[in-house]
């Protein structure tokens, strides 16, 4: 059995990545998907991040580090390290510029929507804030890269949960 991110043997098919298979017969891949995976803005080393964490799906290997500058607040800064598929890291770079400049309430709350479309739950109004991550709505369909595109946004989520609750307790200082 194939992984989620590896090659396939299809019919007439042989050894092609599974990415261009499925942009051949026009499914999850974007154009923005397909660009953001491309020309990543959002792929480097931070420099002083305030909160790092590595997020990992052991069903394909996917492996990333996100980092985030936040101050006062408000994260200045996102960016992320690591390899994967085309889905995670597109994933991983649509979510870091949806949420650059955002106050973390804000950031958390698009975190949560994120997760709320892959899970089918969002309203039309509603990915209307997801910007460019709302293409990546047709992934609930595909069981096998659900994890993928969720990869950067519970990382995110872990984060900003550990963040929060660091606020909350200074404030209750």
């Amino acid at each position: 059995m194939f992984g989620a991110c590896s090659t396939t043997k299809t019919e007439g098919v042989l050894n092609l990545p599974r990415e261009r298979l499925f942009m051949a017969e026009g499914s999850i891949y974007t154009a923005a998907l397909m660009e953001h995976n491309a020309h990543p803005d959002y792929k480097y080393e931070m420099e002083h991040p305030t909160h790092t964490h590595e997020g990992v799906n052991p069903s394909c290997g996917d492996d990333i580090i996100l980092s985030l500058r936040v101050v006062d607040g408000i994260v200045e800064e996102a960016a992320f390290t690591g390899s994967g598929c085309a889905v995670s890291l597109a994933s991983a770079d649509i979510m870091a510029d949806l949420i650059t400049d955002e106050p973390v309430e804000e950031a958390k709350r698009l975190c949560d929507l994120f997760m709320k479309m892959i899970r089918g739950e969002a309203t039309d109004e509603e990915l209307e804030d997801l910007g460019e991550a709302a293409e990546l709505k047709s992934i609930a369909l595909m069981p096998a890269r659900v994890k993928c595109a969720e990869l950067g946004w519970r990382t995110l989520d872990t984060i900003l949960a550990d963040s929060i609750q660091a606020e909350t307790a200074k404030e209750e200082l």
